[in-house]
């Protein structure tokens, strides 16, 4: 084989699963000032007035690469003018894992808001485990330079279609 060949076989191999090594427990993160209790129950968090849209999949895994089933994935963020919702549930919700692990959400992409870089909280937990706290950031956005908070291992892998964002993100969490 020669090395052009080599190099584009290479780029086939499906990148799923590379966002998180398994074994090593997804980061923390704090929750921030703006976590509420008892999110509704919905996998899509998008509003019909919504501009462009995010949708996040990824697996919930055990440190032995397992998937976990049922578990809990908390989700808020802020809107697209960069504020969070503190009197009802916009942009806020919760979902489990099914079978397989797996999850899928369908949110708009949020705005950076002073300070911050363009992310998304999350809390998962595995049932019967402990409650896993995070965040997710955008790749290349320019606000992950100056956001102290903003850790490079807890960047989604995005690809865009269009107004669409698809971004994964694989959870390793004590089950």
């Amino acid at each position: 084989m020669q090395r052009r060949q080599i190099l584009a076989a290479a780029l086939l191999i499906p990148l799923e699963g590379l966002a998180q090594t398994c074994g090593a427990p997804t980061p923390r993160q704090t929750e921030g000032p703006f976590f509420k209790t008892q999110s509704p129950m919905r996998a899509s968090l998008v509003e019909k007035s919504a501009k462009s849209k995010l949708v996040l999949t990824g697996v919930v895994l055990s440190p032995q690469c397992k998937p976990v089933a049922n578990a809990l994935l908390d989700f808020w963020h802020a809107d697209e003018e960069g504020d969070y919702d503190n009197r009802g549930f916009r942009y806020r919700g919760h979902q489990f894992s099914d079978a397989q692990g797996r999850y899928r959400l369908e949110t708009i992409v949020p705005a950076e808001y002073p300070g911050r870089a363009r992310h998304i909280h999350v809390k998962v937990q595995a049932p019967g485990g402990r409650v896993l706290t995070t965040q997710l950031y955008f790749p290349d956005e320019p606000g992950n330079r100056t956001d102290g908070s903003y850790r490079r291992e807890l960047t989604m892998q995005v690809v865009r279609k269009g107004a669409q964002r698809d971004a994964r993100v694989d959870f390793v969490v004590a089950a």
